[in-house]
């Protein structure tokens, strides 16, 4: 007759919570004691409550009734399955040969565009003859030095023979401006981020049990959209400016961005100052054959009279741009499992960025519309040239630049 779950259920309770402290023979023994206590059905009673198996529980029961314990030993001398490896030489080979990176692209093997699971690795070695768990599987991965892994961004695409020299010449002219008192800043424009009470990556401390709960399609809101956090990093004072746009991510809100740090950051910290170096990406908002970039900062000249110098990053070296891992990086860790409900919660979680380092970091909200695909006519582009508001460097000029306010002559570069 079985035994009342009133009764099994408990005394399963007791054993789990000790079972992670215990060797195989100390965990033989409670198994035992319970099923002694039991009596007739104990074994078959405590086997289906702990999921031990029948032969563990009764092992325990015998080595209860010995007179002399085995000293010195957790198993009995030649006890236990003998390992597969010995029994099955070639076992370890076939796995490794099913999961070695080399060797899983080959168009012939057989889990090529599968999941490489435990239980799938396992059924095909099991196909092949070699019987195994994939329990087993997992402990012969983790013992030939396999861990479960991600992918890695580090591929950068095809890179550009002047990479080297343009990080020098970009390096080589920051320090130059900094040695002059003149700010040098970082910029470019984080991914966009939908607003509501939508799931967030990662995770946060919650009571146990109370995970936010968060809507389970993350269709955009009508009324609150995305944002689009434009960042300025301003290198020497170790300080961030984040304009988080409602609209287009354009070169007009690129450079309404820098406009707004100026005004409100950047000449109050480097007063008197009638230069500025600004390091952005080849692409984007603010990229390096954007004309609307270009016409933008002329305006910002003009209005400010500074000296506006642009050096790009080359291509595909978006993620060493030191906005990225200064200041994105920090904002990404504030706000991981936040939903960003609001635009209020947006900006003052920004606002609450700060690390061991001293970074500070403000915000503000720009609702402003900004149209999309406005087109630049050569002849304006070339009024810039000859007019000598903008002047290309003379190494990369496509990359480096010089824009100069309209009122005052540019010295050469």
């Amino acid at each position: 007759m079985p035994f009342p779950d009133a009764l099994t259920e408990p005394m399963a309770a007791r054993l789990s919570l000790i079972k992670e402290h215990l060797d195989e023979r100390a965990w033989r023994l409670p198994l035992g004691a319970e099923a002694k206590t039991l009596g007739r059905g104990g074994i078959k009673a405590v086997a289906q409550a702990t999921g031990a198996h029948p032969d563990t529980v009764a092992q325990g029961v015998r080595e209860l009734d010995y007179e002399v314990p085995i000293p010195g030993r957790i198993r009995r001398p030649g006890a236990g399955r003998p390992a597969l490896a010995s029994t099955d030489p070639a076992l370890i080979a076939a796995l490794d040969a099913l999961v070695d990176p080399v060797t899983r692209g080959d168009p012939e093997s057989a889990l090529r565009w599968t999941t490489k699971s435990t239980s799938t690795l396992a059924a095909e070695l099991t196909a092949r003859g070699h019987r195994v768990s994939a329990r087993t599987v997992a402990k012969l991965l983790k013992a030939s030095g396999y861990r479960l892994q991600a992918n890695a961004k580090t591929i950068e695409g095809k890179q550009h023979p002047d990479r080297d020299a343009q990080f020098e010449y970009l390096n080589s002219r920051a320090c130059e401006f900094q040695a002059a008192g003149d700010p040098v800043i970082s910029v470019d424009t984080k991914k966009k981020e939908l607003v509501g009470n939508y799931a967030a990556g990662g995770r946060e401390w919650e009571p146990a049990g109370e995970p936010r709960k968060v809507k389970v399609h993350d269709f955009v809101d009508p009324a609150l959209g995305k944002v689009a956090p434009y960042g300025v990093y301003d290198i020497a004072a170790n300080t961030g400016w984040v304009n988080v746009g409602t609209d287009a991510d354009t070169g007009q809100f690129a450079v309404e961005s820098i406009r707004r740090w100026w005004n409100t950051m950047g000449a109050n910290t480097y007063p008197g100052s009638t230069r500025l170096l600004i390091s952005a990406d080849s692409g984007g908002s603010n990229g390096s054959r954007l004309r609307l970039w270009k016409t933008e900062l002329a305006a910002l000249a003009e209005q400010t009279g500074l000296e506006i110098t642009v050096c790009h990053l080359p291509p595909g070296t978006s993620k060493w741009n030191k906005i990225e891992h200064r200041l994105f990086s920090a904002i990404s860790r504030n706000w991981r499992a936040r939903p960003l409900e609001s635009h209020e919660v947006v900006i003052e979680t920004i606002r609450a960025v700060t690390t061991s380092t001293g970074l500070t970091v403000e915000a503000e909200l720009d609702t402003n519309t900004y149209e999309r695909g406005i087109k630049i006519p050569d002849k304006d582009m070339k009024a810039l040239e000859t007019s000598g508001i903008l002047t290309r460097h003379d190494f990369h000029g496509d990359w480096n630049y010089t824009i100069a306010p309209a009122t005052r002559p540019t010295e050469p570069t």
